[in-house]
């Protein structure tokens, strides 16, 4: 897999965070709601799992507005942070000096099948969709036999998605892909698929509706899905050593 189709985002670096705050505003909410939100769901699902991931990774990790989250949320013990922008990696690294995070360039990065879980949020939109396959076969190499990878996309099927993700300039081109196209490639990938989720349904303005939000997941109405996976226990290492 070339490391070319981060490359985009080195130019948004310094104004990261400014846009992604301009095309999320109309929801009422701040990118900090939604973070926190993805990785409270993640760490409830890992909960009804049994599950207690110390290595953590996250492919995709742009600044590192996840990795907090990770650490305090999961109780992680390590975090390796994976992005194809140097740039986005220069600002994360500033952020993460006193925690056991690891910043590396996609283009540096080996997997080595040893790691719990994988996280990733809205990358793979960004990816050609010629060099998904690969992408996600990145993602299960750097996984032990048994991880678990969580994978956040944005849910095409969400009017207010595609509203907000004409907003940021960064997202206006990308090539989404539905839940039904993510768990294709996901299982092409070799994982075996544990649960699909939609979150994300109501604004700020509706937020007395909340509540009903964890009984309505199965439904594709949330603006971001998840769709939580296993690598069998039982695969075999496949990774190239260089």
């Amino acid at each position: 897999m070339t490391a070319q189709f981060g490359a985009d985002f080195d130019e948004y670096a310094s104004d990261y965070e400014a846009s992604l705050e301009l095309g999320i505003s109309v929801s009422g909410e701040s990118k900090v709601y939604f973070a926190r939100g993805r990785v409270e769901w993640l760490r409830r699902c890992l909960r009804q799992l049994g599950e207690q991931p110390a290595a953590v990774f996250d492919f995709g990790c742009g600044v590192g507005t996840s990795i907090p989250y990770l650490f305090d949320l999961l109780d992680a013990h390590s975090v390796v942070g994976i992005d194809a922008s140097t740039k986005c990696l220069e600002i994360g690294k500033k952020q993460f000096h006193a925690r056991r995070v690891e910043m590396v360039s996609l283009g540096d990065y080996r997997p080595e099948s040893r790691l719990d879980l994988g996280f990733s949020n809205g990358v793979f939109h960004h990816i050609p969709p010629a060099e998904r396959e690969a992408a996600m076969r990145l993602v299960y190499e750097s996984l032990r036999p048994g991880g678990i990878f969580s994978f956040w996309e944005n849910n095409p099927w969400n009017p207010g998605t595609r509203y907000v993700m004409s907003r940021i300039p960064f997202d206006r081109d990308a090539i989404t892909l539905s839940a039904f196209q993510a768990r294709r490639l996901i299982q092409a990938a070799g994982f075996q698929i544990l649960r699909v989720d939609f979150l994300f349904i109501f604004p700020r303005s509706l937020s007395w509706l909340r509540v009903l939000e964890p009984g309505l997941t199965k439904l594709p109405f949330g603006a971001q899905y998840q769709v939580l996976c296993r690598r069998p226990a039982g695969s075999c290492n496949t990774v190239t050593k260089p």
